[in-house]
Order: structure tokens, then sequence, then C-alpha cells
């Protein structure tokens, strides 16, 4: 219907990382206990409008989703103009933590995807008492690379039209088509070698294995949920992670794959809204 404007209100703020100020654009909606959403790899907070929007969920959890810097609408630092860009597992970590500082946020969720469910991970490892709960999906403490990262970036290459191809397979069959090119739009309008420089994170520098097992979930609770036809981080490679996090709750979702809360909103929200009544039935912790 024409004329519906959506509750979904965007601003940006200005975040002290590593010594710099970057300008983040976020987008939030409801009221509650504060819910930071991570995008995945080469993409932007975009992936979390249908969550943003979501009625049900908004009336007890202000949903806050932003874009990396060097992502969507958040530009690169002023001082990184011109060099590479590599995310590392410091990086990112400083990035979540400086954020939620600067919106004041008392002990947020944050829950991420693909390479901001392998970070939450990084959080309940070194900063679990600064987080009510923590959600990874499609989270796992390594994967064997499945692809190779020198095609993300080339003059001779469109890098949007191959890193949405490098994708697209990680979708699962049967949902909407309307979701599933909306998530492989994202990826068409990545800067140039920013996916691969995600990836840098994803492949070499995050690797947690050995690591997991310091989690304390009594301290932070850690849910884990990934999709069935998801061959990157495939169910299996959750599973492994969660047996070494003793009280990690895992869940594998049907007909989901890479990018549940994109791809198929609806599939997801069956499996989100679960976890999310958990979470709030211990907001008193």
């Amino acid at each position: 219907m024409s004329g519906i404007i959506e509750p979904i209100v965007g601003r940006y703020v200005h975040v002290e990382i590593d010594g710099e100020i970057n300008r983040i654009y976020f987008e939030e909606n409801g009221s509650g206990i504060p819910l930071v959403c991570l995008h995945t790899a080469g993409s932007d907070a975009r992936q979390w409008r249908h969550l943003l929007a979501d009625e049900e969920f908004t009336k007890n959890f202000r949903v806050i989703a932003f874009d990396m810097p060097w992502h969507g609408k958040s530009n690169p630092p002023d001082s990184q103009y011109g060099s590479e860009y590599r995310l590392t597992t410091a990086s990112y970590t400083a990035t979540i933590r400086a954020f939620c500082k600067a919106l004041k946020l008392e002990r947020p969720v944050v829950m991420g995807c693909s390479i901001g469910g392998r970070i939450v991970l990084n959080l309940a490892i070194e900063h679990a008492r600064e987080f009510r709960a923590l959600i990874g999906l499609e989270s796992a403490d390594f994967q064997q690379p499945w692809y190779d990262t020198a095609w993300l970036n080339r003059p001779d290459i469109h890098g949007g039209e191959v890193c949405a191809a490098l994708v697209s397979g990680l979708i699962a069959p049967n949902g909407p088509d309307a979701s599933r090119n909306e998530t492989l739009w994202g990826y068409k309008q990545g800067g140039p070698g920013i996916f691969k420089g995600d990836l840098y994170f994803y492949r070499v520098d995050g690797d947690l294995r050995g690591r997991t097992s310091a989690i304390e979930v009594d301290q932070c609770p850690l849910y884990l949920l990934t999709g069935e036809y998801d061959f990157s981080c495939t169910p299996e490679d959750t599973l492994r992670t969660a047996a070494g996090i003793p009280g990690a709750k895992v869940t594998v979702m049907d007909r989901l794959g890479h990018f549940p809360m994109s791809e198929n909103p609806a599939q997801f929200r069956r499996y989100i809204g679960p976890v999310l009544q958990e979470i709030l039935g211990k907001q008193n912790w």
C-alpha cells in the first residue's frame, strides 16, 4: 500500500575507535532491552530491516543495527582512505564496544551473523560481563575457507557482481525471491575490497579454535543458531563449537541458509522469537 512510513529511524553517531572519530550510521526502532545487530561480511545493516520493523519484538527490545566503518553509509575513517581495508579481531571487538559505549547502552544483547556470529564468540571470551546475552547466527570458532579471495577485488572484474555470485549459493532454496534478490543486492553495492577485507578476519585473524572453552555462560548466556543449508558455516561447525562451551544453546534452523534474517525473515522469526522471549524472561538477572 502506498504511503506507509516505516517506524525505523536512521541517525549518525560519532564514535572514537583507536583514537580516531568514526561517523557511524545506525538504524533503530523499539524500546526496552537494547539489541545490537551485526551484519555479515561485505554487506550492511539493511539485512536487519525486517527485525527492525517487527512490532512484536520492538515492544520489548530497542533493536539497533549499524553499518560497520567502510560499509553502507559509514564511510572509512578520514585517515584511511587509499589504504587497504582489513578487519581484525581486535578492531572488530573495539568497534562494537565503542559503538555500545557511544550510545550509552546498558548491558545490551548483541546478535551477529557470519563474521558477526564469529565476533560474538570473542565478546563472550573477553568481555562477557558487558553483555546481557550474545546470539551467534551462522557462528563457529573456525571454518575451512572454500573460496579464493583473490577474485574479490581486481580491476578486470566487477567486484559487486563477483561478491554476490560467491554468496548466492549460501541462500536456502525455496525462500522468497524478493528476499533473495535483496540479500544479493547488498553485496553488489559493497565498496571495493571490503568483502575481501572482512574475510581476512573470517579466514585468518579470527580463528578462535582453542579459545572458546574459556566462555562461561553463567556470566552471559550464549545462543548459536545456524541454517541447515549453510555450507560456509555448516551446522556441523556450529555443533562442534557448541560442544566445547558447556551451557551454550544451539539450534539448527530448517529451510534457512547463511543469511537467515534477510533471505527468509518469516522463517527466521520462528527461531529468534523464542530466544528473545527467553532473554526477556531473564532481564532481571
